[in-house]
């Protein structure tokens, strides 16, 4: 557990540090959007006093805008097979819930899912996969991948494939990497290692050393964006996030490629899930809403995602500290969007429940409500703009050039192909609002990509 240092976490959270000075001085460093040390974010995450508080939510804002703008990225899962070898205690996905009703889709369910969210507006997913030798290997993620790019519904076509699934073998990550796939993500879950060890008691899953360092393997391989993420409740939230912190400078030293993204879900019920139903270390709103605010500070650059577990009202407030994607019209089980289009039943073949149920339109719709601008952009990954590349962008605060018009285009798209006469209404209203606030030079390169998109063009991007 080389970069995993537990001595020097708990010797940083043992010292409970609570300075309103120093806390102040350290929030008004992280302006500069450089990031910070492990003892600021310690610091920031002891923060008790109501206005300090504030300061911090409002900096968080501040340094997510000046790296990412208003912009945020729409994604949705997709879930291949919930089959799984793994006896985590808190997946619906156990081996051992005998409860559960399995399923792994064909080629054939893997296209009408996709057809299904094309036809809503998305252009990129997360492939999802319970862990198994049989039903989720690299050749059924490659079939799945393949079926998922082919899918095209009058130029509306899904262009960016995220993967979360097992940790792999170099040589399989390669396999991965021939695919044509986006970010590879992996979450340790938990990086405490006492905890690691009993809340993932059999199967694969239970070598703490091997996830770990599943990124190191997918970088050597040449998949050059990578994410990862803990299940915040499983143990005390400040270890964990200055243990993934602890994660993404090792990746930042080792290779120059810090995460991509980092995910930030919460422990929520699942069926048959015995630490699901009773959280062991539940993170109430305030301090997930502060771990957040200093993830955004620590690693200014990267992603910080945040998923449809959250009740919609929770992920307004967490927009304004730091989070830069989202997924949403989201299903949590295999072939639910086909099955479940007009219902939340999921015949208990979900991995957890949702927070947030509604529609991607009805999220488009409060976003831009509430001054956010949605991107279907995937130009980056098409454009050989990732990994060192992209960080070197993102820390210079340089990659909202690109964005920003890739962003308002593929949104245009959106609108055009996709939106009821209320949305499209408004949101023709708010695009025009954000290429005004762009130099002359800028509204003219947008102007003419959205004629573009008028003109019945798709997929423009620069």
């Amino acid at each position: 557990m080389e970069f995993i240092n537990e001595q020097e976490i708990n010797k940083l959270i043992e010292q409970k540090i609570d300075d309103p000075k120093l806390q102040r001085e350290i929030i008004e460093k992280s302006k500069d959007a450089k990031g910070l040390s492990l003892s600021d974010c310690a610091t920031l995450l002891n923060i008790n006093d109501k206005e300090i508080l504030n300061e911090l939510y409002e900096t968080a804002k501040v340094v997510k805008e000046k790296i990412y703008g208003n912009r945020l990225v729409m994604f949705a899962p997709l879930y291949l097979t919930n089959l799984c070898v793994n006896n985590c205690m808190y997946c619906a996905f156990r081996k051992d819930n005998k409860d559960l009703t399995r399923k792994t889709l064909s080629v054939n369910e893997i296209v009408d899912e996709t057809k299904y969210l094309v036809s809503q507006g998305h252009k990129r997913v997360l492939l999802v996969a319970g862990e198994h030798p049989k039903k989720s290997n690299m050749e059924f993620v490659g079939e799945s991948v393949k079926a998922i790019y082919d899918v095209n519904l009058g130029g509306n076509n899904i262009r960016r494939i995220n993967i979360n699934t097992a940790p792999q073998s170099v040589e399989n990550f390669k396999t991965m990497k021939s695919f044509g796939i986006g970010t590879y993500q992996c979450f340790q879950e938990t990086y405490h290692y006492e905890t690691y060890k009993y809340m993932h008691p059999e199967g694969p899953k239970s070598d703490y050393e091997y996830r770990l360092y599943a990124m190191d393997r997918a970088i050597d391989a040449g998949i050059d964006d990578v994410g990862i993420g803990v299940l915040f409740g499983l143990t005390d939230y400040k270890f964990e996030t200055l243990a993934m912190l602890q994660h993404a400078f090792y990746l930042d030293e080792k290779f120059g490629i810090g995460p991509h993204t980092i995910s930030v879900p919460r422990l929520e019920p699942a069926f048959n899930a015995p630490a699901a139903e009773k959280p062991p270390f539940a993170v109430n709103d305030e301090d997930f809403k502060k771990l957040v605010a200093v993830l955004r500070l620590a690693v200014p650059y990267t992603g910080i995602i945040l998923s449809t577990r959250e009740r919609a009202e929770l992920r307004r407030e967490l927009f304004e500290v730091g989070i830069s994607q989202i997924s949403a019209g989201s299903r949590t089980s295999p072939g639910a969007y086909k099955e479940s289009q007009d219902t939340m039943d999921e015949h208990h073949m979900e991995q957890f429940q949702l927070g947030d149920h509604r529609s991607l339109e009805e999220v488009v719709n409060d976003c831009t409500s509430l001054g956010y601008l949605p991107s279907f952009c995937t130009a980056c990954y098409r454009s050989d703009r990732t990994g060192d590349r992209f960080m070197e962008l993102a820390k210079t605060g340089n990659i909202g050039k690109l964005c920003v018009p890739n962003a308002l285009a593929t949104f245009k798209e959106y609108v055009n192909d996709f939106a009821n006469d209320e949305t499209k209404t408004n949101a023709v209203k708010f695009i025009e609002k954000e290429i005004s606030k762009e130099s002359e030079a800028a509204q003219r390169k947008i102007n003419k990509m959205i004629e573009r998109v008028d003109d019945g063009e798709r997929d423009v991007f620069f």
